[in-house]
C-alpha cells in the first residue's frame, strides 16, 4: 500500500477488506491529536449504521484489513 500522510486521512473513504455486521464503507470523520499535533489516532464512521470507532491511523495501512477508496 501507498504510505499515508496522516494529516490527510480527514473524511478520507475505506472499505473493510471482512466486513463485520454488514459494515463495509467509513470515512474518516476526525483525526485525534496528541499536544504536539501529532495525529495519533482517527475516528472511522460506518457508512451504513453511523457507529463510530477509534482506531490508531496506522491500522489503515495494512492492506488485509483496509482497502482505500470505497470499493
Amino acid at each position: 500500500m501507498n504510505r499515508l500522510n496522516p494529516n490527510k486521512l480527514n473524511l478520507s473513504k475505506w472499505t473493510a477488506v471482512k466486513p463485520q455486521n454488514r459494515e463495509k464503507h467509513f470515512l474518516v470523520t476526525q483525526l485525534l491529536k496528541d499536544e504536539e499535533g501529532v495525529v495519533q489516532q482517527c475516528v472511522l464512521e460506518a457508512v451504513l449504521t453511523h457507529r463510530q470507532q477509534i482506531i490508531p491511523w496506522q491500522t489503515l495501512t495494512q492492506s488485509e484489513s483496509w482497502k482505500q477508496g470505497w470499493c
